[in-house]
């Protein structure tokens, strides 16, 4: 009796230890590498984005954004209104959708103050082939579609103006309306729509002068266009894309952790190789 005493002793003492290397051994595991940063403490930026290629971009972003201690909860618009409105109301942090003549033109109309933070890329605006399907076959009295807001319509109408499509007032520059064409040998029609609708329209006109993230979203290549702003034109610096915030948070750190990830060459490359010409890094 003893002895059967005795072996059963010996046997809870073995189960206590090694219970005990047990829980020593999880702990240990379960600690983080000195110098790494857990999820929990990555601090979150809140931006919003279109999806192509905004969106896109920032979840490549994201990925090397972790080790300087931040991550992104990316916010998707598919309109040029809100993702401002979002940011002025302190619902977002930042956002990356919009070309820079555009965001201050929406800071004069709706009185907001928002700014840019940086250039990123810029999107050449292409002419793209509807029922029409090259430029020297455009009829009398075609229909071409171009977008509806201010700054864009007027970046459509210079490019139908370097081909010779049609004619604009010398001052009208980049806040030009059809209102300012003073020459329109063929009579064209031209077509205001909502921006994000230019691609999906091409089967009912004859051309659609396109913004870049809506051509790429509607599955064209800038390749495809019959004619494109050139990457050393006014328009490569007038309408070049930014992520804007709100005036005086230029300056936060993570604004500008999120920044240099942005410019660099990592970002660039991804950039080039995706969008084929399509969304070029700025210079």
């Amino acid at each position: 009796m003893k002895k059967i005493l005795s072996l059963l002793l010996v046997a809870a003492l073995s189960v206590s230890a090694l219970a005990g290397c047990s829980n020593g051994s999880s702990n240990s595991s379960a600690a983080a590498a000195p110098g790494s940063s857990s999820a929990a403490e990555l601090k979150t930026i809140k931006i919003g984005a279109s999806p192509t290629p905004h969106a896109d971009i920032l979840k490549k972003a994201n990925e090397l954004l972790k080790a300087k201690g931040y991550q992104l909860n990316i916010q998707e618009f598919n309109d040029y209104v809100q993702p401002n409105l979002a940011l002025e109301n302190k619902e977002l942090d930042a956002n990356y959708f919009q070309h820079i003549t555009y965001l201050n033109d929406f800071n004069k109309e709706k009185g907001t103050h928002l700014v840019s933070a940086g250039d990123i890329h810029y999107e050449p605006f292409g002419i793209y082939a509807g029922k029409t399907k090259a430029l020297a076959d455009l009829k009398d009295g075609a229909t071409i579609a171009v977008p509806n807001d201010t700054t864009n319509e007027a970046r459509a109408l210079l490019l139908l103006q370097d081909q010779g499509l049609i004619k604009l007032k010398k001052d009208a520059g980049i806040t030009a309306t059809k209102n300012d064409i003073t020459e329109n040998k063929k009579n064209l029609k031209i077509q205001e729509i909502e921006a994000a609708q230019t691609a999906r329209s091409l089967p009912d006109v004859d051309l659609a002068v396109i913004n870049g993230n809506y051509a790429i979203a509607g599955g064209l290549k800038v390749a495809d266009a019959l004619a494109a702003e050139s990457d050393a034109s006014l328009a490569a610096t007038a309408y070049v894309n930014v992520i804007a915030v709100r005036e005086g948070d230029q300056s936060k750190p993570e604004i500008k952790a999120l920044i240099e990830v942005l410019k660099s060459d990592d970002i660039k490359k991804y950039i080039e190789d995706t969008y084929a010409g399509a969304v070029v890094p700025s210079k």
